[in-house]
């Protein structure tokens, strides 16, 4: 259960977003959300693929259109 301090409840939903921003901020990203090394070889392996061909991928407007059609 969340306390809802008083000097919270005081906070406009402006001010909470700006609060919210700087404690995400303040988090150190390896301790946030830790990489197990088998992600970490997966990751390092599609960059090094990428790099190697960057023009292997299809432009981000072809594909939202590609999608979009799949809706409808």
């Amino acid at each position: 259960m969340v306390d809802r301090s008083p000097a919270l409840e005081s906070l406009t939903a402006q001010e909470r977003i700006v609060l919210m921003g700087r404690l995400w901020d303040s988090l150190d990203p390896a301790a946030a959300a830790p990489l197990s090394p088998a992600l970490t070889a997966e990751l390092a392996r599609r960059e090094a693929e990428a790099d190697a061909d960057p023009d292997a991928g299809i432009p981000w407007d072809a594909l939202r259109d590609e999608l979009q059609a799949r809706l409808r």
